[in-house]
């Protein structure tokens, strides 16, 4: 895999699929290697997808200070990433907390941003909670699967804030429209990828400036698409409406039947609209 230099010296390593002009695509997880994106439901027919592997994940190394694992210490990893594809602009794609990373670039060089990309994002970073009410009532459109009532009781505790790794396991199959064969096998592989010494890091105090950020997205004068799930039950379709409503040029796509992986649940749909928005 190729590598480049972040600004501390710690060598991150990236993936390139597909080909025409690049996206740098950025993970989530918070913290997960790069490859769990995939071909993103085949977006590399239309644009080579430049998958970063965060400090610490995947190919990358892991970096001497654990403290830069912090969102905001690895926006200039992207930059670094940019300066080394030669790229004057960047259209960037943040998929979950991989958005949040997405958002802190853009606010920090707006110039250097084309489009914008933002898959199922993660809210943290402009202090938008869904509540509980609208995560249940998400929950309860799912009662006819065969696991509802397990992932019901987990969603409970964790909700109650006593959840346990067996809890969030449960719960699993709410990222996916189908917990089918290949969720259950995204799923590990997924969970295999994960650092999670980082993963508390990256959310840390700290992190974010929801104040600056909302008002920094409200000047923010580059194309916008931010995709949303009918039941994803981590970021809501309201909760996506009002993050789109805070950038003044920004499209909303909320796929039906979709939860928090949209390029898996409905590929077609995801790659047309991506694709034809980074046209």
């Amino acid at each position: 895999m190729p590598t480049f230099s972040a600004p501390d010296g710690t060598e991150l390593a990236y993936r390139e699929v597909g080909s025409g002009a690049p996206v740098i695509c950025l993970p989530g997880g918070p913290m997960m290697a790069g490859e769990y994106l995939g071909d993103l439901g085949g977006l590399d027919a239309h644009r080579q997808l430049v998958l970063l592997d965060l400090r610490g994940t995947g190919d990358s190394a892991e970096p001497e200070n654990t403290a830069s694992y912090r969102c905001d210490q690895q926006i200039d990893d992207v930059e670094a990433l940019r300066e080394h594809l030669g790229l004057d602009q960047v259209d960037l794609l943040g998929h979950s907390a991989g958005a949040s990373l997405a958002i802190g670039y853009a606010v920090r060089y707006p110039a250097r941003v084309g489009k914008l990309v933002l898959v199922t994002p993660s809210t943290r970073s402009i202090d938008l909670e869904v509540p509980g009410e609208v995560r249940r009532r998400i929950l309860d459109l799912r009662k006819d699967e065969p696991w509802f009532a397990t992932a019901s009781a987990a969603y409970d505790s964790i909700a109650a804030g006593t959840g346990s790794a067996q809890d969030w396991a449960a719960v699993a199959p709410m990222a996916y429209g189908r917990w089918d064969a290949a969720a259950e096998a995204h799923q590990a592989t997924e969970d295999g990828r994960r650092n999670n010494v980082a993963a508390p890091i990256f959310n840390s105090d700290g992190a974010f400036d929801p104040p600056r950020t909302r008002a920094a997205l409200a000047t923010l004068d580059v194309p916008v698409l931010l995709t949303a799930g009918e039941i994803d039950w981590i970021t809501s379709p309201d909760a996506a409406a009002e993050f789109a409503g805070l950038f003044p040029n920004a499209e909303l796509l909320v796929q039906v039947g979709v939860s928090h992986y949209p390029w898996l649940d409905d590929p077609e749909t995801f790659v047309a609209a991506v694709a034809k928005f980074l046209a």
